[in-house]
C-alpha cells in the first residue's frame, strides 16, 4: 500500500516515460483522485491569446515540431513549464479545499513549482509531496510511445526530446530537493516512489 497521508501528490517527467500509468497505480493503492495537468494547460491556453501570455503559446504556428531542432523544442517546452506555474499553484489550492488526497501528473510540472508547492502547504500545515520520473534513453521513450501510440509510426524525434527535457527535470529536480526516480525496472516503479517519498518527508 502506498502512503496516503499526504494530501497532495505531484508526479512530474517528460513525455513518454509513464507518468500516467504510474499515477494510476498510486491513486488506486492511497485512494487519491488523479488530476491530469495536461488538461489544465489546454484550458488555460484557449482562454489566452499569444498577446496576453506569450509563455503560454511557444508552439503556436509550429504544427509539426519535427522541423526544429532537439535543443530549440526543450527551449520551448521549458519556457511554457514556467509559463504555467501560477495555474499549478492554483490547482493545488484548489485540491486542498477536497477531503480526498490527489495525484496531480504531468510534463509541465516543474521541480521550481513542485518546491513551492511543498513549502506553501508546508506553511498552512498540509502534506504536499513531489517526485519526478525520469528516463534517459531516447530509445525506450521511442518504444513507450510506439506501445500507446502504434498508428503514429516511429517517433524518433520526439522521444529524443523527451529524454533530454527529461533530463533537464532531473537536474532542476536535484537543485530542488525533490526526489527522481528512474522509471525503470517498471514492475516496481510504485513501491520505488513511496520510498523516495518517505525519504523526502523525514529529511524534511
Amino acid at each position: 500500500m502506498i502512503d496516503s497521508s499526504w494530501d497532495v501528490l505531484l508526479l512530474g517527467g517528460a513525455s513518454g516515460v509513464g507518468k500516467s500509468r504510474a499515477a494510476a497505480r498510486l491513486a488506486r493503492s492511497s485512494g487519491a483522485f488523479v488530476v491530469e495537468f495536461d488538461d489544465v494547460v489546454s484550458a488555460v491556453q484557449r482562454l489566452t491569446t499569444v498577446e496576453q501570455h506569450p509563455g503560454l503559446h511557444c508552439f503556436d504556428g509550429i504544427p509539426d515540431t519535427s522541423v526544429l531542432d532537439v535543443d530549440r523544442v526543450v527551449e520551448l517546452q521549458i519556457a511554457t513549464a514556467d509559463a504555467l506555474q501560477p495555474a499549478l499553484l492554483g490547482v493545488v489550492d484548489n485540491r486542498l479545499t477536497i477531503d480526498v488526497p490527489a495525484v496531480i501528473e504531468g510534463d509541465y510540472l516543474t521541480p521550481a513549482a513542485a518546491a513551492r508547492a511543498v513549502e506553501e502547504g508546508a506553511v498552512i500545515g498540509r502534506d504536499i509531496r513531489a517526485v519526478f520520473l525520469h528516463e534517459d534513453d531516447p530509445e525506450q521513450i521511442t518504444a513507450n510511445y510506439a506501445a500507446r501510440e502504434p498508428n503514429s509510426g516511429l517517433q524518433t524525434h520526439r522521444a529524443q526530446v523527451s529524454a533530454r527535457y527529461s533530463q533537464w527535470l532531473a537536474d532542476q529536480a536535484a537543485l530542488h530537493g525533490v526526489p527522481v526516480v528512474p522509471c525503470r525496472p517498471w514492475h516496481d516503479v510504485a513501491v520505488r516512489i513511496e520510498r523516495a517519498l518517505g525519504r523526502a518527508a523525514s529529511q524534511s
